[in-house]
């Protein structure tokens, strides 16, 4: 005769069982209760884990006695993905919190955050004249914190304007009003200007459009770097290099080649002669 191992339902105690004894009721040696020996496996090498039945109550199949504690459903598994749903919706309400709180103060001071604009390799604000150098890439950089490329140049007269956008007042721009003498002309002449030039020194003027998209600028006595080399014109253009460092809060900078329209000064419009009231 063969022998069984199963396990007690009531206290789990392993049991050893001539096969014969299957459907007979025995006494567990361990807590003394009255149970019925299960039916043998039909292979002597069944992984199934036998379980006995208590007298009086029905016996467990073979398959819900060899199914794995791990199937059961952990409590901690039912309750955190919703606390995990609850957290995402909180802080996306969050974010959202900020960023309209942000829009709503910013229209109401015209304050608004400042972003770091990458500048091209070559390109780099510094005060020192020494460092002024002239990248090959048309003239860009960066004006009040945005990101800057001349899109348009003009040179009228001693007026040199650099300026991005379609129409007047421009997106971004700069004008230098260089000092010169009346019919000067600016063919294959350079001007350097350190922080420190005493005067005359050009007057500068960055400007931008504010959060309200309303012209805003800054003017400029002093206290910049400016370099700038004129080439020959032609074709009523006159190319050009620039560098410019301004020391305002947001460090703009502007580099590069140009090619700028060249324009006659307006005339000036004479004054009328003053009426007596």
């Amino acid at each position: 005769m063969s022998e069984l191992k199963f396990a007690c339902p009531v206290c789990g105690q392993h049991i050893t069982a001539d096969s014969s004894t299957s459907g007979g009721r025995i006494e567990c040696p361990t807590c003394f209760q009255q149970i019925v020996v299960p039916q043998a496996p039909a292979s002597a090498d069944s992984k199934f884990i036998l379980s006995a039945a208590q007298v009086g109550k029905p016996r467990p199949s073979q398959l819900e006695a060899a199914a794995p504690a791990e199937a059961a459903p952990r409590a901690s598994d039912r309750h955190t993905l919703p606390i995990l749903v609850t957290l995402l919706v909180l802080l996306c309400a969050a974010g959202a919190a900020v960023l309209v709180f942000r829009d709503r103060v910013s229209r109401l001071t015209g304050w608004r955050p400042r972003t770091t604009v990458k500048l091209p390799a070559g390109i780099a604000w510094s005060l020192e004249l020494t460092n002024a150098t002239f990248p090959g890439t048309n003239a860009l950089g960066r004006i009040h914190g945005e990101f800057f490329t001349a899109e348009h140049a003009r040179l009228e007269g001693s007026l040199l304007s650099l300026r991005q956008g379609k129409g007047w007042p421009p997106d971004l721009g700069v004008s230098i009003s260089l000092a010169a003498q009346p019919g000067e002309e600016w063919a294959d002449k350079t001007v350097e200007i350190g922080p420190d030039q005493p005067p005359p020194v050009p007057h500068l003027t960055l400007r931008w459009k504010n959060d309200q998209q309303q012209p805003a600028k800054q003017d400029f006595g002093r206290g910049y770097v400016l370099k700038l080399a004129f080439g020959q014109p032609a074709h009523g253009h006159l190319p050009g290099k620039i560098y410019l460092s301004v020391p305002d809060e947001t460090k703009s900078v502007v580099a590069g080649t140009f090619d700028a329209e060249l324009r006659r000064p307006k005339p000036s419009q004479p004054k009328g002669p003053k009426t007596k009231g």
